[in-house]
């Protein structure tokens, strides 16, 4: 509400300005002046010191503040009936406007709660297996099964291992302990050595 006040008067104070003779620099810094001045003097209107803390609150607002002084001057439960209710029409007016915000900028009401967001579909309903969608983790799992087993069955030639070229074998290269006792205290004390007693 303070906002849309704010730029009316903007909106106000700039259409009063001449612009209809900016035949020269001066007229336009005249021009350009006036322009400044107008935003600052709307600025000093409709701009207050706030002291936020934490109690302060979003949606407070004058008329909250006068009811509550009100109500603390005369301590009458008609008061304090009259303040709670401009606190509860306050707050619906505030986060009404919000919501009307978030509607007119992403048209998607999944922004207007934010634990909740779009869901994606499952991985396993996202994955085609013969053009064909998974609906079922079962249909999922046969596809896993025949793509990945397609050889279970099929005769392996072996002989084609003779071809690969055997090599040398090689021997250790010499080290010191001090060489060995330094690579080792590289290694972390929780771990155990893999099944070659090396690595």
């Amino acid at each position: 509400m303070e906002e849309k006040i704010f730029i009316k008067d903007i909106i106000k104070n700039i259409t009063i300005i001449d612009t209809f003779f900016l035949t020269n620099v001066e007229s336009l810094e005249k021009a350009i002046n006036s322009f400044s001045k107008a935003i600052e003097s709307t600025w000093e209107k409709n701009s207050k010191i706030i002291n936020i803390s934490r109690h302060s609150k979003s949606w407070w607002n004058i008329n909250c503040s006068r009811d509550l002084e009100k109500y603390r001057s005369t301590r009458s439960l008609v008061d304090w009936k009259q303040f709670k209710k401009t606190v509860k029409s306050t707050k619906c007016l505030v986060f009404d406007q919000k919501i009307q915000e978030i509607l007119n900028k992403a048209r998607e009401l999944w922004e207007l709660i934010n634990w909740v967001k779009k869901r994606n579909l499952p991985a396993v309903e996202a994955i085609k297996y013969n053009n064909c969608p998974f609906l079922e983790i079962n249909n999922f799992w046969h596809a896993l099964h025949s793509t990945f087993n397609l050889a279970q069955n099929y005769q392996v030639d072996v002989d084609i291992l003779e071809e690969i070229p055997d090599k040398s074998s090689e021997e250790w290269p010499p080290f010191s302990k001090e060489e060995f006792m330094k690579a080792i205290n590289k290694c972390n004390n929780l771990s155990t050595p893999e099944p070659d007693r090396l690595s």
